[in-house]
């Protein structure tokens, strides 16, 4: 660019900026034609009703329907062409409009322009593109020089610097020969400037693959616009960061033009007309639930209702809105606990595998931001402080797999309660404080904190996981080792063919069996082979969480109301808590779920048995007392059943009776007293004597001797 000064007022001088790449008449013409065509009448009514506004918003297929030409020159010289739009848009003569100048703002390029991040190559550096993804991270609103005025400190005269580029540009020489030179800030011009780093919709990624990311900047009214979870659109203009030094590798970035929020989570799976008309088929299939159990983890042997509970959290129930503004939420939580190496992690990894949009974590490397979200500096030296969306919230929409929950420090947990119920994320963090959406299902594994369950206990009581967490879930499930001799030939077997389908095809893929042909690979790996390819399996939940929002009908209700009633009148009876609304509303998400497999429109009978089948076997497995049979809801508020809170008040009103006339009483004392009366184990007295040691009801004076606090 040339330089050249301006004359200004008197003893003052504007020192400005001349484009070499002038805009032609004939363009700005151009674009004056065009907005009095299409546009006057809009325009005039846009700022009737908007009297405050500073940009206007083309719709770029109105643009091309218009003059296809002059829309490709704007794609592909859009800082030209932008200026020569904002100079014609200038020109019209709109009530309101005058002295005002507005910038241009573009939307809907065409579909060739809209990238994923990984796509946006030097190939587009200054040219305009468009891309989708979840906001990552935001900066604080922070002003922006655009045209700085500098005062010549020796001799006073005064110069405007457009400032177009990263670095500050300040006057080379003054006409008086000096080069020290004051910033006026009150004089110059500012605009509001905001920096937002987007990464790809993790429903484009495949396997192993890393999201990718990239920074946007925002200017005007586009700041604070949108919010770290967020989804959005953004149209803008690739540019490159400058590199410190001599190198020349260069950063990149989108100058913003356009950014809005977009609530689409899986639209971008719509199947096509032929995939629609199979999942239409499968949904008619009266085996269409059995073909889902078989496509998930199908190297896996058995545990039938889990993956069956699992295929239901990947379709989901309904997410209500109330009139009053409430929210219940639709998304499945499911806890699977057990043994080490029965295919808890399998499991997950393939659901997430499956689900349209999913995060896998593993608890010893997540923390309670990662999940969540987390405040740290800005890495560009901005001065302020920035919040970084977690897996949470990035997975919003979709499904968590949490492997190893019980290894998440209990502080980190502690940061899920809310975005399991509400399915939202508060943060205050920094003096930042702000709500991000979580609209996320939770599928998370544990195992016992003894590596392998004891069968003479209750299963929570063997769970490093509090009370309240495991209250959210929906479903839990035991995943147990058994020795059956039958159930172990199966699974050694299933095992066995697994590696042999696999062997198989390696072999004829690298050619070192002539003899193997593809039947013969085919027939090895049919045992292994989902009934339903993945991807069609993918396109169908969306289908279904998209299109499919079924309604209860007075039969499944009245099912649901029995079922509910009778668990609470055995309570009663047993004098426990068996079931609470919370597990009133997980059945009604699954009977949504069950319906949404078959994409029907309403809620049967058929679907209320299928999820009081899964709670049945949920409650017989893990919320059973060992000692009294009973269902005992109890365990998931207090972290222990009902029968061991009795023993532990029999065992402290052991020790207050017998320190009525002494300050304290022998352990030893106090164990045969509650073996002898009670017939209570010695063992299981000690730990109950250990715990109420620890929870404060009783404590140690003197060694071998108990004493109520």
């Amino acid at each position: 660019m040339d330089e050249e000064y301006l004359e200004g007022e008197e003893g003052q001088q504007n020192f400005a900026f001349q484009d070499d790449n002038e805009v032609s008449s004939e363009i700005v013409d151009k674009f004056e034609e065009f907005f009095r065509v299409v546009y006057e009448k809009e325009l005039a009514e846009y700022i009737a009703t908007h009297p405050d506004a500073r940009s206007i918003v083309i719709d770029f297929a109105k643009l091309e329907a218009y003059d296809y030409e002059l829309a490709d020159a704007l794609l592909d010289n859009p800082d030209k062409y932008l200026d020569a739009m904002e100079y014609a848009l200038g020109r019209i003569e709109v009530p309101g409009l005058e002295n005002r100048k507005l910038r241009v703002r573009v939307t809907n390029i065409p579909d060739e322009r809209k990238l994923l991040v990984r796509n946006i190559t030097a190939d587009y550096i200054g040219k305009m593109v468009a891309a989708e993804g979840i906001v990552r991270q935001t900066t604080m609103v922070l002003p922006k020089l655009k045209v700085a005025k500098w005062s010549c400190r020796k001799c006073g005269r005064t110069y405007d610097i457009v400032q177009d580029g990263q670095k500050l540009k300040k006057p080379p020489v003054c006409v008086c020969g000096s080069r020290d030179f004051e910033l006026l800030p009150d004089q110059s011009i500012w605009v509001d400037f905001q920096r937002i780093q987007i990464q790809e919709p993790i429903e484009f990624l495949r396997g192993g693959e890393q999201a990718r990311f990239i920074d946007i900047y925002l200017e005007g009214d586009l700041t604070n616009k949108v919010k770290p979870g967020d989804r959005v659109n953004v149209v803008g203009i690739l540019r490159l960061v400058t590199p410190d030094g001599r190198r020349t590798v260069y950063g990149k970035y989108i100058d913003a033009l356009w950014v809005e929020p977009t609530q689409k989570e899986f639209e971008e799976l719509e199947p096509t007309p032929e995939e629609i008309e199979q999942i239409k088929e499968l949904a008619k299939d009266p085996e269409i639930y059995e073909k889902l159990k078989k496509s998930i983890a199908p190297t896996i042997y058995g545990h039938d209702d889990i993956k069956e509970a699992v295929a239901l959290q990947l379709f989901g129930g309904v997410k209500k809105e109330l009139p009053d503004g409430t929210h219940i939420r639709g998304n499945i939580h499911i806890l699977l606990m057990g043994d080490p190496g029965t295919g808890k992690s399998q499991i997950l990894r393939h659901a997430a595998k499956i689900a349209p949009k999913s995060i896998y974590v593993a608890g010893k490397t997540a923390s309670g931001a990662g999940l969540t979200a987390t405040a740290e500096k800005d890495e560009m030296g901005e001065g302020g402080w920035v919040i970084k969306a977690g897996a949470l919230v990035l997975a919003s929409g979709g499904v968590a797999a949490v492997d190893e929950f019980d290894k998440i420090d209990q502080k980190d947990r502690a940061a899920l309660h809310e975005a399991m119920e509400q399915q939202t994320i508060s943060v205050a963090k920094a003096g930042i404080v702000t709500t991000f959406k979580a609209d996320t299902a939770i599928l998370a594994a544990a195992n016992p904190k003894r590596g392998r369950f004891d069968p003479y206990q209750n299963p929570i009581e063997q769970i490093n996981i509090e009370p309240t967490i495991l209250s959210r879930f929906d479903l839990m499930f035991i995943v147990k080792e058994k020795l059956d001799e039958d159930r172990d030939r199966k699974i050694a077997e299933h095992i066995l063919k697994t590696h042999l389908a696999g062997e198989k095809r390696m072999a004829y893929e690298k050619g070192t069996d002539e003899q193997l042909t593809a039947e013969e690979v085919e027939e090895a790996e049919k045992h292994v082979k989902p009934p339903i390819d993945i991807e069609l399996l993918r396109k169908y939940i969306a289908y279904a969480r998209v299109h499919v929002v079924p309604e209860l009908t007075k039969e499944a209700m009245d099912k649901i109301v029995d079922f509910y009633v009778n668990l609470r009148k055995l309570g009663k009876q047993q004098n426990t808590v068996p079931t609470t609304a919370r597990q009133l509303e997980a059945l009604i998400r699954l009977a949504e779920a069950s319906a949404r497999v078959r994409l029907a429109d309403k809620i049967t009978v058929e679907d209320a048995d299928r999820a009081i089948r899964l709670a049945q076997a949920s409650m017989e497995e893990v919320l059973k007392d060992p000692e009294t049979g009973a269902i005992d809801f109890d365990v998931l508020t207090t972290g222990e059943t009902k029968s061991k809170r009795e023993k532990a008040k029999i065992v402290l009103n052991i020790v207050r009776a017998k320190c009525i006339d002494t300050d304290a009483v022998s352990v030893d004392e106090v164990i045969e007293e509650a073996v002898n009366s009670y017939n209570m184990d010695r063992e299981e007295v000690r730990e109950i004597l250990e715990k109420l040691k620890k929870e404060g009801d009783l404590f140690e004076p003197r060694h071998g001797l108990i004493a109520p606090t």
